[in-house]
């Protein structure tokens, strides 16, 4: 399995994409939230190939990404993966993600 998504952060930010059934913006780390959607993107009943949670970008009326994006305090980054690793083991079957590239820190 590869390390890398196979997608661009900034080409799938700067398309014409529209949060939706693959794509879900969330403009800082909520571990409820985010949970939700990994498990929703799991489980991938419409048979998609799951979708990509962006953390740190914030989305507008129209579901658009909004310019420039959040990000997340670089200082705030191993606390979150920590978290979500943790929360995603107790899935049955465990669920890991792929790690997409990280823009420069803020």
């Amino acid at each position: 399995m590869p390390d890398k998504l196979p997608i661009n952060l900034n080409d799938l930010l700067r398309q014409r994409t529209v949060e939706g059934e693959r794509i879900e913006y969330k403009a800082g780390w909520n571990p409820d939230a985010i949970l939700r959607t990994f498990c929703a993107f799991a489980h991938d009943f419409e048979n998609l190939g799951g979708g990509y949670v962006v953390i740190g970008q914030d989305f507008g009326a129209n579901g658009r990404a909004l310019f420039p994006p959040m990000g997340l305090a670089g200082n705030q980054l191993n606390k979150i993966q920590q978290e979500s690793l943790a929360a995603r083991q107790l899935s049955q079957p465990a669920y890991f993600h792929r790690e997409a590239e990280k823009l420069p820190l803020l």
